[in-house]
Protein backbone atom coordinates (compact mmCIF):
# COMPACT_ATOMS: atom_id res chain seq x y z
CA UNK A 1 0.00 0.00 0.00
CA UNK A 2 1.16 3.14 -1.60
CA UNK A 3 0.52 6.99 -0.84
CA UNK A 4 1.40 8.64 -4.00
CA UNK A 5 1.16 12.33 -3.91
CA UNK A 6 1.16 14.53 -7.11
CA UNK A 7 1.59 18.07 -7.82
CA UNK A 8 -1.05 20.52 -9.75
CA UNK A 9 -2.21 18.54 -12.68
CA UNK A 10 -4.21 21.19 -14.08
CA UNK A 11 -6.25 19.36 -16.52
CA UNK A 12 -3.54 16.99 -17.79
CA UNK A 13 -5.11 13.94 -17.73
CA UNK A 14 -3.26 11.77 -20.16
CA UNK A 15 -0.18 12.68 -18.17
CA UNK A 16 -1.36 12.22 -14.80
CA UNK A 17 -2.38 8.60 -15.90
CA UNK A 18 1.10 8.19 -17.66
CA UNK A 19 2.64 9.42 -14.44
CA UNK A 20 0.80 6.66 -12.09
CA UNK A 21 1.70 3.79 -14.59
CA UNK A 22 5.64 4.70 -14.20
CA UNK A 23 5.01 4.90 -10.32
CA UNK A 24 3.07 1.65 -9.97
CA UNK A 25 0.13 2.96 -8.75
CA UNK A 26 -2.73 0.47 -8.00
CA UNK A 27 -6.08 2.24 -7.00
CA UNK A 28 -7.24 -1.14 -5.74
CA UNK A 29 -4.32 -0.67 -2.78
CA UNK A 30 -2.98 2.46 -2.96
CA UNK A 31 -4.12 6.11 -2.39
CA UNK A 32 -3.35 8.88 -4.97
CA UNK A 33 -3.23 12.05 -3.31
CA UNK A 34 -3.74 15.51 -5.20
CA UNK A 35 -2.20 18.51 -4.03
CA UNK A 36 -5.15 20.94 -5.83
CA UNK A 37 -4.98 22.97 -9.13
CA UNK A 38 -7.04 19.67 -10.29
CA UNK A 39 -8.54 21.81 -12.61
CA UNK A 40 -8.04 24.39 -15.55
CA UNK A 41 -5.69 25.18 -18.14
CA UNK A 42 -4.82 21.90 -19.30
CA UNK A 43 -6.79 20.17 -22.35
CA UNK A 44 -9.16 17.43 -20.15
CA UNK A 45 -10.45 18.63 -16.94
CA UNK A 46 -13.39 16.93 -16.74
CA UNK A 47 -11.58 13.84 -17.34
CA UNK A 48 -9.53 14.70 -14.26
CA UNK A 49 -12.62 15.27 -12.12
CA UNK A 50 -14.37 12.12 -12.86
CA UNK A 51 -10.93 9.94 -12.87
CA UNK A 52 -10.29 11.78 -9.14
CA UNK A 53 -14.02 10.82 -8.25
CA UNK A 54 -14.20 7.24 -9.42
CA UNK A 55 -11.26 6.54 -6.91
CA UNK A 56 -13.50 7.18 -3.94
CA UNK A 57 -11.47 7.13 -0.44
CA UNK A 58 -8.35 6.16 -2.82
CA UNK A 59 -8.48 9.93 -3.95
CA UNK A 60 -7.39 12.88 -1.77
CA UNK A 61 -7.82 15.70 -3.06
CA UNK A 62 -7.65 19.43 -1.96
CA UNK A 63 -8.86 22.64 -3.55
CA UNK A 64 -6.43 24.98 -5.27
CA UNK A 65 -7.09 28.59 -6.26
CA UNK A 66 -8.64 27.14 -10.04
CA UNK A 67 -10.74 24.65 -8.17
CA UNK A 68 -12.20 27.62 -6.47
CA UNK A 69 -12.60 29.58 -9.15
CA UNK A 70 -14.27 26.78 -11.01
CA UNK A 71 -16.80 26.59 -8.33
CA UNK A 72 -17.27 30.39 -8.38
CA UNK A 73 -17.83 30.18 -12.27
CA UNK A 74 -20.51 27.83 -11.68
CA UNK A 75 -21.96 29.96 -9.02
CA UNK A 76 -22.27 32.99 -11.42
CA UNK A 77 -19.83 34.74 -9.45
CA UNK A 78 -16.89 35.13 -11.85
CA UNK A 79 -16.12 34.64 -15.67
CA UNK A 80 -13.85 31.35 -17.17
CA UNK A 81 -10.51 32.89 -17.43
CA UNK A 82 -9.03 33.29 -20.86
CA UNK A 83 -6.40 30.75 -20.49
CA UNK A 84 -9.05 28.21 -18.90
CA UNK A 85 -10.18 25.07 -21.28
CA UNK A 86 -13.49 24.37 -18.72
CA UNK A 87 -16.00 24.43 -21.61
CA UNK A 88 -16.44 20.69 -21.82
CA UNK A 89 -16.77 20.73 -17.93
CA UNK A 90 -19.25 22.91 -17.88
CA UNK A 91 -21.50 21.84 -20.17
CA UNK A 92 -20.87 18.00 -19.19
CA UNK A 93 -24.01 15.93 -17.71
CA UNK A 94 -22.49 15.43 -14.61
CA UNK A 95 -20.76 18.77 -14.07
CA UNK A 96 -23.32 19.32 -11.30
CA UNK A 97 -22.34 15.99 -9.50
CA UNK A 98 -18.85 16.51 -9.99
CA UNK A 99 -18.86 20.06 -8.80
CA UNK A 100 -20.70 19.68 -5.58
CA UNK A 101 -17.99 16.17 -5.12
CA UNK A 102 -15.47 19.59 -5.75
CA UNK A 103 -16.75 21.83 -3.19
CA UNK A 104 -16.99 18.85 -0.19
CA UNK A 105 -13.13 18.62 -0.76
CA UNK A 106 -10.69 19.99 2.27
CA UNK A 107 -8.29 23.04 1.92
CA UNK A 108 -5.50 20.34 4.43
CA UNK A 109 -5.25 16.93 3.74
CA UNK A 110 -3.05 14.68 6.27
CA UNK A 111 -1.68 11.18 6.11
CA UNK A 112 -1.26 9.40 9.49
CA UNK A 113 1.76 7.48 8.47
CA UNK A 114 3.10 6.18 11.44
CA UNK A 115 6.83 7.12 11.10
CA UNK A 116 6.45 9.90 8.59
CA UNK A 117 3.28 11.83 8.32
CA UNK A 118 2.52 14.06 5.76
CA UNK A 119 0.56 17.06 5.74
CA UNK A 120 -0.57 18.54 2.07
CA UNK A 121 -1.97 22.10 0.98
CA UNK A 122 -2.15 23.76 -1.93
CA UNK A 123 -0.12 26.84 -1.73
CA UNK A 124 1.33 26.61 1.81
CA UNK A 125 1.37 27.37 5.37
CA UNK A 126 1.66 31.27 6.29
CA UNK A 127 4.80 31.55 8.89
CA UNK A 128 2.64 32.77 11.84
CA UNK A 129 0.81 29.69 11.78
CA UNK A 130 1.50 26.58 13.88
CA UNK A 131 -0.48 23.03 11.96
CA UNK A 132 -2.71 23.12 15.10
CA UNK A 133 -3.98 26.99 13.87
CA UNK A 134 -3.66 25.77 9.97
CA UNK A 135 -6.17 22.56 10.82
CA UNK A 136 -8.60 24.81 12.82
CA UNK A 137 -8.56 27.77 9.87
CA UNK A 138 -9.22 25.23 7.14
CA UNK A 139 -12.19 23.50 8.85
CA UNK A 140 -13.63 27.24 9.45
CA UNK A 141 -13.58 28.13 5.37
CA UNK A 142 -14.18 24.20 4.15
CA UNK A 143 -17.44 24.20 6.84
CA UNK A 144 -18.61 27.03 4.93
CA UNK A 145 -17.89 25.93 1.61
CA UNK A 146 -20.22 22.81 2.40
CA UNK A 147 -22.64 24.77 3.69
CA UNK A 148 -25.44 27.24 3.71
CA UNK A 149 -23.09 29.95 3.24
CA UNK A 150 -21.69 28.77 -0.22
CA UNK A 151 -22.57 31.33 -2.34
CA UNK A 152 -21.65 33.78 0.09
CA UNK A 153 -18.12 33.06 0.33
CA UNK A 154 -17.33 32.29 -3.24
CA UNK A 155 -19.02 36.09 -3.94
CA UNK A 156 -16.62 37.94 -1.40
CA UNK A 157 -13.65 35.88 -1.52
CA UNK A 158 -11.66 37.53 -3.84
CA UNK A 159 -9.42 40.01 -2.61
CA UNK A 160 -5.48 40.49 -1.26
CA UNK A 161 -6.61 42.00 1.56
CA UNK A 162 -6.59 41.72 4.93
CA UNK A 163 -2.30 40.38 3.76
CA UNK A 164 -1.47 39.62 7.93
CA UNK A 165 -3.02 37.36 10.16
CA UNK A 166 -4.26 37.44 13.97
CA UNK A 167 -6.67 35.61 15.84
CA UNK A 168 -9.13 39.01 16.06
CA UNK A 169 -10.04 38.57 12.45
CA UNK A 170 -13.68 38.45 11.69
CA UNK A 171 -16.06 37.32 8.78
CA UNK A 172 -15.09 37.70 5.41
CA UNK A 173 -11.45 38.98 6.03
CA UNK A 174 -10.49 35.92 8.25
CA UNK A 175 -11.91 33.64 6.08
CA UNK A 176 -10.50 35.41 3.12
CA UNK A 177 -7.34 35.19 4.12
CA UNK A 178 -7.21 31.87 5.40
CA UNK A 179 -8.14 31.05 1.70
CA UNK A 180 -5.38 32.99 0.33
CA UNK A 181 -3.17 31.70 2.53
CA UNK A 182 -4.04 27.98 1.22
CA UNK A 183 -4.56 28.11 -2.39
CA UNK A 184 -2.20 31.52 -3.31
CA UNK A 185 0.50 32.17 -1.26
CA UNK A 186 4.07 31.92 -2.45
CA UNK A 187 6.00 35.48 -0.98
CA UNK A 188 5.81 37.05 2.40
CA UNK A 189 7.14 40.16 3.09
CA UNK A 190 10.00 39.90 6.36
CA UNK A 191 7.33 40.61 9.01
CA UNK A 192 5.12 37.89 7.91
CA UNK A 193 2.91 40.02 5.43
CA UNK A 194 1.81 37.84 2.39
CA UNK A 195 2.79 39.50 -0.86
CA UNK A 196 0.36 38.20 -4.11
CA UNK A 197 2.09 40.53 -6.63
CA UNK A 198 5.51 38.59 -7.24
CA UNK A 199 5.32 35.26 -8.52
CA UNK A 200 8.92 34.15 -9.90
CA UNK A 201 11.37 32.35 -8.58
CA UNK A 202 12.70 33.02 -5.47
CA UNK A 203 15.95 34.03 -6.86
CA UNK A 204 13.85 36.49 -9.08
CA UNK A 205 12.31 37.99 -6.57
CA UNK A 206 12.00 41.90 -5.28
CA UNK A 207 13.93 42.69 -2.12
CA UNK A 208 11.90 42.27 0.93
CA UNK A 209 10.54 39.14 -0.31
CA UNK A 210 11.28 35.59 1.32
CA UNK A 211 9.15 32.33 0.17
CA UNK A 212 6.81 31.95 2.94
CA UNK A 213 8.82 28.15 4.01
CA UNK A 214 11.87 30.25 4.27
CA UNK A 215 10.32 32.44 7.26
CA UNK A 216 8.72 29.22 9.16
CA UNK A 217 10.52 27.85 12.02
CA UNK A 218 10.46 24.20 12.28
CA UNK A 219 8.97 22.35 15.05
CA UNK A 220 9.80 19.42 16.11
CA UNK A 221 6.23 17.76 15.54
CA UNK A 222 5.67 19.36 12.23
CA UNK A 223 4.83 16.76 9.70
CA UNK A 224 6.54 16.76 6.05
CA UNK A 225 4.69 19.40 4.62
CA UNK A 226 3.54 18.60 0.77
CA UNK A 227 2.52 21.69 -1.48
CA UNK A 228 1.81 22.34 -5.24
CA UNK A 229 1.01 26.13 -7.01
CA UNK A 230 4.44 27.66 -7.20
CA UNK A 231 6.27 25.71 -10.52
CA UNK A 232 8.82 28.33 -10.72
CA UNK A 233 10.32 26.40 -8.10
CA UNK A 234 10.55 23.33 -10.24
CA UNK A 235 10.58 21.09 -6.85
CA UNK A 236 13.12 23.01 -4.94
CA UNK A 237 12.48 24.03 -1.68
CA UNK A 238 16.20 23.46 -0.20
CA UNK A 239 14.41 21.56 2.50
CA UNK A 240 13.53 18.01 2.65
CA UNK A 241 11.02 18.17 5.09
CA UNK A 242 9.10 20.31 2.68
CA UNK A 243 8.33 19.42 -0.58
CA UNK A 244 7.23 21.34 -3.77
CA UNK A 245 5.68 19.12 -6.08
CA UNK A 246 4.35 22.00 -8.99
CA UNK A 247 6.88 21.34 -11.46
CA UNK A 248 4.95 22.86 -14.39
CA UNK A 249 3.24 20.40 -16.12
CA UNK A 250 0.79 22.53 -18.24
CA UNK A 251 3.83 24.80 -18.80
CA UNK A 252 5.61 22.19 -20.87
CA UNK A 253 7.63 20.94 -18.16
CA UNK A 254 6.71 17.89 -15.87
CA UNK A 255 4.07 16.46 -14.41
CA UNK A 256 5.93 15.26 -10.41
CA UNK A 257 4.47 12.16 -7.94
CA UNK A 258 6.77 11.75 -4.68
CA UNK A 259 5.82 8.37 -3.19
CA UNK A 260 5.71 8.26 0.54
CA UNK A 261 7.12 5.09 1.83
CA UNK A 262 9.95 5.18 0.03
CA UNK A 263 11.06 8.82 -0.83
CA UNK A 264 10.94 8.24 -4.43
CA UNK A 265 10.12 10.92 -6.90
CA UNK A 266 8.67 9.83 -10.51
CA UNK A 267 8.52 12.64 -13.20
CA UNK A 268 6.71 12.70 -16.57
CA UNK A 269 7.94 15.01 -19.32
CA UNK A 270 5.19 17.21 -20.58
CA UNK A 271 6.28 19.18 -23.82
CA UNK A 272 2.84 19.14 -25.37
CA UNK A 273 2.02 21.85 -23.53
CA UNK A 274 5.38 24.58 -23.82
CA UNK A 275 3.85 28.02 -24.23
Amino acid sequence: MANCFVGDVQGCYDDLRRLLDMAGFDPAHDTLWLAGDLVARGPDSLAVLRYAHSLGERAVCILGNHDLHLLAVAEGVAPLKKKDRLHDLMEAPDRDALLDWLRHRPLLAESEHPTRPVLMVHAGLPPSWDVATARRCAREVETLLRGDQYSWLLHHMYGDQPDAWHEGLLGIERYRYIINSFTRMRFCHLDGRLDFKCKLGPDESTPGLRPWFELRTRRDEDPILVFGHWAALMGNTGRDHIKALDTGCVWGNSLTLWRQEDDALFSTPCPAYAR
